[in-house]
């Protein structure tokens, strides 16, 4: 039976991110790490889009960054500017090929496809069943949802769902030094619904059509609400689309497992998507640092919780519980939180590094009577 010291489970953000992290800190040369995943990483399946003030880890594979951004709502609109922060897009293929490309020269990684049907724990090691082989570690790293959680009666769940097209224009439409983080002026029919416009040229950009709510919709509902947008908003008639992305991100307050055993979950799976946002890579690493740290200092992977998280649960467990129950709507929350506050400030308390201070500023921003409700209801 063969047997490795760390098995990554799924090589999507969370597991190749903490492998890059490990072989970064150049102290992870003496075990052997396996990484599976059911599928070799060859598409440009995805974007993530996160905000930072410094160069990260993964800088190199930065498609394009901005230092401004629009909101714009029904009854506000401005140009934010984001300094210190920058507003940051990689491309999934561009990650794949960096990350394993790196892990491909480790000689104590070894990259396996194949379908993981079952994962345990016990007797101070962890272990994965691939196809009909069990195979074992000291510590299996999951970042795999095999189904969706059982929820507890004051658990939310709602579903961040999007379809995005890269189109390309004959004629200038864009502005590439100003991106579009949250354009609310569509139909709010089936829930918080916005479009985010990545411009990475002035004929060239990622137009993402999003949603916060139960259900997803029809394939034609998406393709009608880009169409609309493009049309009425952007004013551009003719376009080519030459790439399409789809995703689906749980939005919820239920408290997905950090460990069982010698199993760390990682990723969504580990709960390292924002609730109340869907933000997850900056997440997934500090949640990888935090974990290798763990490791060099103590050889075990168990991160102590960071101080203020369960005050932004909270948060979190709030606005989701106005957003499913139709308390108020999205747009004039998100319209609320950047009319009323500092770009710079709404973008670190999304981030979870506010302090209470500052929190309560942001808060007392937002209409009371709803958030005071629910915030009763959400305990």
């Amino acid at each position: 039976m063969p047997s490795y010291h760390y098995i990554i489970a799924g090589a999507g953000a969370a597991g190749l991110s903490l492998a890059v992290h490990m072989i970064h800190s150049g102290q992870f040369r003496d075990k052997r790490i396996l990484i599976i995943d059911k599928e070799d990483k060859k598409k440009n399946d995805r974007t993530w889009c996160f905000w930072e003030k410094t160069p990260g880890l993964f800088d190199t594979v930065v498609y394009k960054k901005w230092s401004s951004a629009w909101f714009y709502g029904n009854d506000f609109s401005r140009l934010l500017e984001l300094t210190p922060f920058e507003y940051k897009l990689i491309r999934g293929i561009d990650f794949y090929e960096y990350a394993l490309g790196l892990i491909r020269k480790q000689s104590n990684f070894e990259i396996r496809m194949g379908t993981i049907v079952e994962t345990g724990t016990g007797e101070g090691k962890a272990w994965v069943t691939m196809d009909d082989e069990k195979i074992e570690a000291e510590y299996l790293f999951n970042s795999i949802l095999f189904e969706k959680p059982i929820l507890k009666k004051r658990d939310s769940y709602l579903l961040q769902h999007f379809k995005g097209w890269v189109i390309e224009t004959a004629v200038p439409a864009f502005n590439p030094s100003q991106a579009i983080l949250m354009d609310f002026r569509v139909k709010q029919e089936n829930g918080t619904t916005f479009v985010y416009v990545m411009p990475f040229s002035e004929r060239k950009a990622l137009v993402e059509y999003t949603l916060f709510s139960e259900k997803l919709l029809g394939s034609s509902g998406y393709e009608e609400g880009l169409k609309t947008y493009l049309r009425e908003q952007l004013e551009i008639e003719t376009y080519k689309v030459v790439e399409e992305e789809f995703g689906v991100i749980p939005m919820t307050n239920y408290r997905f497992p950090e460990k069982k055993g010698n199993i760390i979950y990682i990723g969504t799976a580990g709960g390292q998507t924002k609730a109340s946002s869907g933000y997850t890579f900056r997440f997934i690493q500090k949640h990888s640092a935090a974990i290798v740290d763990a490791l060099l200092t103590t050889g075990k992977p168990f991160t102590v919780t960071p101080g203020g998280t369960k005050r932004f649960r909270f948060y979190d467990s709030v606005l989701l519980h106005i957003l499913q129950h139709n308390k108020l709507p999205g747009q004039r929350i998100f319209t609320r939180l950047f009319k009323k506050n500092k770009p710079a400030q709404v973008l670190k308390f999304l981030d979870n590094e506010t302090t209470l201070k500052e929190e309560l500023k942001i808060i007392s921003s937002l209409p009371t009577w709803p958030f005071l409700i629910s915030a009763i209801k959400s305990r």
